[in-house]
């Protein structure tokens, strides 16, 4: 239980990081906030405090779900401390601007994730405004690409997810049903390869997809902080946390491969 509502505190605090470091936040905005990160610790509490969850994967896989907590939360704090520089600068936020900058500046070229984010921007947007949207994409993109590649790193060398205790797959892929759609490794091979297909196409596709949905006033206000910071979150994240799947998924395929065929082995070395 004590672990349960520890994972809760951390994403409610995650929810309302920047409602609570930005200033001047309307009060409507904030009891929004408050509203969602209570909705997200309950839910987080339920999962967690269940013996078996329902919507939670790899719950007891670690590290997926920490590295990804982790790497949402870094994103939050940074672009929640650029945002904030903006209006009360401080060393640590000209520092992490700088940086950002630089970061945007490098990965701002011709059809790149980057470019198109910035290219979403409303026309009207300040020149100042341009390079805050383009110093966020660039961090959170550089971010989401780093998790990534240390999980990649994580699966080859150090043997996830079996390097302490046995996989349980019911457990931990608990919106999978084994039970349809054929063999179960060629579901997970084709889910993984559709996982991972998706998150490369989402960072091109999502910024077509604002573009597009502006011109029926749907698209966020990314000159305010909190729209921003949660767009730039939500296009750099949720790709990388779908290719992490497609890594995983494919990881547990060739983990039920190699089992059958230890044991289809064993079953011929037996007399007939």
């Amino acid at each position: 239980m004590v672990a349960a509502a520890a994972r809760a505190f951390l994403v409610a605090i995650l929810i309302a990081l920047p409602a609570m470091m930005l200033p001047d936040v309307p009060s409507d905005s904030t009891q929004i906030v408050a509203l969602l990160a209570l909705l997200a610790a309950l839910l987080t509490f339920v999962e967690y405090i269940a013996e078996y969850p329902s919507l939670v994967e790899f719950r007891n896989a670690p590290p997926f779900n920490r590295m990804r907590y982790v790497a949402l939360l870094a994103t939050v704090l940074i672009l929640t401390l650029i945002a904030r520089g903006t209006t009360q600068p401080t060393a640590l936020t000209e520092a992490l601007s700088g940086l950002g900058y630089a970061i945007g500046l490098a990965m701002d070229f011709p059809f790149s994730p980057v470019r198109l984010m910035v290219l979403v921007a409303p026309r009207d947007a300040s020149p100042e405004a341009l390079a805050l949207i383009r110093t966020m994409a660039g961090l959170a993109y550089l971010i989401s690409l780093t998790t990534m590649l240390i999980f990649v790193v994580v699966v080859r060398l150090l043997d996830w997810p079996i390097q302490k205790r046995a996989f349980n797959f019911w457990v931990n892929l608990p919106l999978f049903d084994p039970t349809t759609g054929g063999d179960i490794l060629y579901r997970l091979k084709r889910d993984s390869h559709f996982n991972v297909a998706l998150g490369f196409l989402l960072p091109f596709l999502a910024p077509a997809g604002l573009k597009m949905a502006s011109s029926w006033g749907a698209t966020p206000n990314l000159i305010e902080f909190q729209p921003l910071i949660w767009t730039m979150i939500a296009w750099s994240f949720l790709p990388a946390s779908l290719i992490m799947r497609g890594v995983a998924l494919m990881r547990i395929a060739a983990l039920i491969e190699e089992k059958r065929r230890r044991a289809y082995a064993q079953a011929d070395l037996q007399p007939a």
